[in-house]
This record gives structure tokens, sequence and C-alpha cells, in this order.
């Protein structure tokens, strides 16, 4: 299956960076002279991605367009556009109330644009349609997993998540990279209804899904950083890509 657009989430105020993040949004800063985003969006060229769209803040917009200037001819011929939020609509209501139009019929990736990863997305594309699940969650293994939601898993299936575990029944979190079959809209149709903006995919549509048994985890084995705060920042700094 291959999979041509993807979502890149920038809208974050990245508050755990500050005072960084006051002056550059997170998905600028850059690890080895190279900005977070850059990373994310050289995965999926390398996998077949085609159209990327960036969901930014409106106080943000000037510098993710200083950005595309800056990087357009550095980024292989992926096409590139910036979708603004006039107000905070969460991971999921962007996409729920507009973006779909976009995405059309066809399952696209969603990803956080603060975080490094490498995911063999063709593989997760291959797994996703196999299983007939209504998303894909990106899973990776960390050796600290009750700092983070850890997935509680029924075999290929996502059962549930435990935010900040004492004791984890499994090292595996979530990467932040998604794969969505756009029928998963049918399932926040009352939210849109009800003119509800702000939407989290992680507690507005997962739990849902899960409870159907139509959420599916992808164990990825390759690199995951967190960047969202000054220590993991500066341990990615130091470890990706050396």
């Amino acid at each position: 299956m291959q999979v041509r657009k993807a979502i890149i989430l920038a809208g974050g105020k990245g508050t755990r960076l500050y005072p960084v993040t006051l002056e550059t949004p997170k998905p600028l800063l850059t690890v080895n002279k190279k900005p977070i985003i850059n990373y994310l969006i050289e995965m999926f060229r390398r996998h077949g991605v085609e159209e990327i769209a960036v969901t930014v803040r409106k106080n943000d917009f000037d510098d993710f367009s200083w950005w595309l200037r800056r990087y357009q001819n550095d980024l292989g011929g992926v096409w590139v556009n910036l979708m603004m939020e006039e107000e905070s609509m969460g991971t999921l209501g962007l996409w729920a109330h507009s973006l779909h139009t976009w995405t059309g019929n066809e399952p696209f990736f969603l990803t956080n644009g603060d975080e490094l990863k490498e995911v063999n997305l063709s593989e997760m594309a291959a797994q996703h349609q196999k299983t007939g699940g209504m998303a894909t969650i990106a899973a990776v293994a960390v050796s600290n997993p009750s700092e983070y939601g850890v997935l509680v898993l029924d075999g290929n299936y996502i059962h549930s998540f435990l935010e900040k575990p004492k004791n984890p029944p499994t090292n595996f979190i979530s990467s932040g990279l998604y794969l969505i079959d756009p029928k998963v809209r049918e399932y926040v149709k009352e939210d849109l209804a009800a003119n509800k903006k702000f939407l989290m995919i992680e507690k507005d549509l997962f739990p849902k899904l899960a409870a159907e048994k139509k959420l599916v985890v992808y164990k990825s084995s390759g690199r995951w950083h967190d960047c969202g705060n000054l220590q993991r920042w500066e341990k990615a700094i130091k470890e990706w890509g050396v």
C-alpha cells in the first residue's frame, strides 16, 4: 500500500522548552545544524510520501514561512504546504474540520513535529493493510516507559493507554506517528455536529477505536528521540546522526 500524504503537527507551544521556544517553534529547533522537521520530511520522502501539510499556529506562521523558503530546495521535491490554525484545535481538530478534504479517501500519516524518529513506513503501511485496522500507531521500546504513556497490548491491537505508570506492563510507548484511515472521521461526527473545534486524537478518537479492536500497533525497531525538554534535546544533539 502506497501512502502519498502526511500531516506534520507543528502547532504546539513547546512550553517545556521555554524560554527557547518563546523565540523559535520546537519543530524548527536544530539537531546537528538541521531543523527537526527536516528529518521528518526526509523520512516521509524515503517511503514515497509526495505531499505534506504542516499545521502551525498563527503566531508561528512567519517563522515557518521563512523556514520553507530557506529549505525548499533541500526537501527532495516533496510538496509542502503550511496550514494555519486560527485557534488551537488539538491534534485532530484541523483535520476533522477541514484538512480531511485534502487527504481525501486514502490513508495518511500523521505525526508530531517535535520528535526525531526512524520508522519503516512502508512496512508499517503493509501491516496496516494486512490487519484491517482503522488506525495504526508506531510504537517504540524505551528504557524509561514510566515517563511516558505506555501502550497496553492485546496481540497486534492496542487495548488501552497508561499515563506514566509506576509499574509499566510493557516498555512500548507511542512514537507520536500514526497511519490513519479517513473513515475514522465517523467516530467524531457528534463532536463535529456540535462544532467542537478542539479535538485530541489521543482522547477523542483512539479510545473508541481501541474499544472495537480497530487500533493496531506497529513495533518500530528504528531510532527515536523525544526532544520535549532541554535535557532530551541535548541528548538528541549528542546522539542523533553520530
